[in-house]
């Protein structure tokens, strides 16, 4: 009999111990989405970025939800830490117009994919009312940390403004300077 006929003692492959492909799942979910959009990411696409077999996919998560879940909690809450620790380092109110503007044009567009991945949750969260908890949960973020400032009505109001002002200054074919975007604080915050 040829060799490659004789009966072989079964051995199972060793696995490969591999700690952090559950979080390089996350970020290539992220780098896909800022790419392609929600519409375009795929397990397939996803697998192939975190460079994990195909099946790591639904051995990690049950369904795309999941992941998409997973992948706009973790960009939510890195957006927030931004946001957090730039609204904390304010200590007098007079300096809260600075922070903000340096929120809007710096830290909330610090990541080349951040304007895309924020349009694409709120898309998601329009059309898929479980991905509103994820929204949610970002706003009472953002709005805890301004009211350490001014008083809650006001950081609802102030929260949309900054967000509309981020988006402004990305999209606007003629991005407004740092100087129109303090004179829009200061104005909405004199009393």
């Amino acid at each position: 009999m040829p060799d490659f006929l004789a009966p072989r003692s079964w051995k199972p492959m060793p696995r490969r111990h591999d700690p952090d492909r559950r979080d390089r799942i996350i970020n290539a979910a992220l780098a896909v989405i800022a790419e392609g959009g929600v519409a375009g990411t795929s397990h397939r696409r996803v697998a192939e970025r975190a460079g994990v077999p195909l099946g790591s996919m639904t051995y990690h998560f049950t369904s795309m939800d999941e992941l998409l879940r997973e992948a706009f909690t973790r960009f939510a809450e890195r957006v927030s830490e931004r946001f957090t620790a730039r609204l904390s380092a304010v200590v007098r109110r007079e300096q809260l117009a600075s922070a903000i503007v340096a929120l809007v044009h710096e830290d909330l567009v610090a990541g080349p994919d951040d304007l895309v991945l924020t349009l694409e949750l709120y898309t998601l969260a329009a059309r898929k009312p479980a991905f509103r908890q994820i929204t949610h949960e970002w706003m009472r973020r953002s709005r805890a940390v301004l009211e350490r400032h001014v008083d809650a009505r006001t950081a609802h109001k102030l929260d949309a403004l900054i967000e509309g002002l981020f988006i402004h200054v990305s999209l606007d074919a003629t991005p407004h300077g740092r100087d129109v975007t303090r004179d829009a604080v200061l104005r909405f915050l004199s009393p």
